[in-house]
């Protein structure tokens, strides 16, 4: 029962023996998952079953961030949803287990579109079903009311646009390794030209083609995951961090793999229209959200260039995200100046 950097598998094993006891047959034997650049996330297996196992970075966990409990709260209530998550079978808010609060989820097998090498064999029809789906899966999400599912006390839908954008400078400044004149920019006119805000919904915070599970073959989504940043507030903040992550998946393959049209994967354009032909949501200050979709992973790629400084990450592919962070600041420029139209 070899151990993993921050996974004790002798000590995961005696928690669970002593909270829940049966679901463990044999000797716990596990991996980490390669992908996740944030919270740590695990296959754990006894040999008879396999779960995921999710905790936060070894070091510099900033405040707010890395809740595990609102992530197991979250995959919990919208297991009755049209929104496919993976089984929430147990949290730990005990420190003393792992190091650090943590949670097992039942391991949802199929496609994850993240390496070059499973986008280049997927067909044009194909890599634009595999959009489709995310969109309707998102328009479903942001369909759920949260009061039914018991999520009413899960976020803060007053003020929310901006709380959010103090809370990222905030994070911003508690991850910083060097000054950039741009950030103070960015939030000035976030802050100057915040809209009014849409109808409050659950938001995922970080929904893009990575973070979904496709059955295999790409028919369906089996299970949205990293529900870190999950709350209930604009659902728009979802749609504009997905405009992101699609035209830089276009673009470069610093953040996301390539992601092509002419390899049938839709634009960020198509996306949008997908999204307003279902949702009656007003898309006219799109751009807003697109801009702070770029500052708010200008701020998620500090903290993680931070990480990476300190020897705090683990797993290879952390060493760019620091070139990356002035780029995405004058990105989110860009969008702020554009004309506020979708």
């Amino acid at each position: 029962m070899a151990d993993l950097p921050g996974a004790d598998l002798r000590g995961l094993a005696r928690w669970l023996d002593a909270e829940r006891p049966g679901l463990r047959e044999g000797p716990l034997a596990g991996e980490v998952i390669a992908g996740g650049k944030s919270n740590l996330t695990y296959r754990v297996t006894d040999g008879s079953s396999t779960w995921a196992l999710r905790r936060p970075p070894l070091a510099h966990v900033l405040p707010t961030a890395h809740d595990m409990a609102r992530e197991f709260r979250v995959i919990s209530a919208l297991a009755t949803t049209a929104v496919p998550v993976a089984p929430a079978l147990a949290l730990c808010e005990d420190s003393a287990v792992l190091g650090a609060p943590f949670y097992l989820m039942g391991f949802v097998d199929g496609v994850v579109l993240d390496r070059p090498d499973v986008i280049r064999e997927l067909e044009p029809t194909v890599a634009a079903r595999s959009c489709e789906l995310l969109m309707n899966t998102l328009i479903d999400l942001h369909e759920v009311d949260p009061a039914a599912v018991g999520l009413a006390d899960f976020g803060r839908p007053e003020g929310f646009l901006a709380r959010q954008v103090r809370r990222w400078h905030q994070q911003w400044q508690a991850s910083e390794t060097r000054p950039l004149d741009a950030l103070a920019r960015t939030v000035d006119r976030l802050t100057e030209r915040m809209p009014e805000q849409s109808a409050p919904a659950v938001v995922h915070g970080d929904y893009r083609l990575t973070n979904v599970i496709f059955a295999s073959p790409i028919d369906r989504i089996a299970a949205v995951v990293d529900w870190e940043m999950a709350t209930v507030g604009d659902p728009l903040t979802d749609l504009g961090l997905l405009v992101v992550y699609q035209d830089l998946a276009r673009h470069s393959d610093m953040i996301m793999p390539r992601m092509l049209p002419e390899r049938g994967f839709l634009t960020s354009a198509e996306m949008i229209g997908r999204y307003a032909q279902r949702s009656p949501r007003d898309l006219d200050r799109l751009s807003w959200y697109v801009g702070f979709g770029y500052f708010k992973l200008a701020v998620v790629a500090e903290g993680i260039h931070h990480r990476y400084l300190a020897g705090n990450t683990v797993g290879a592919g952390f060493d760019h995200f620091g070139d990356a962070v002035p780029t995405l600041l004058d990105a989110a420029l860009q969008a702020l100046a554009d004309k506020e139209t979708s």
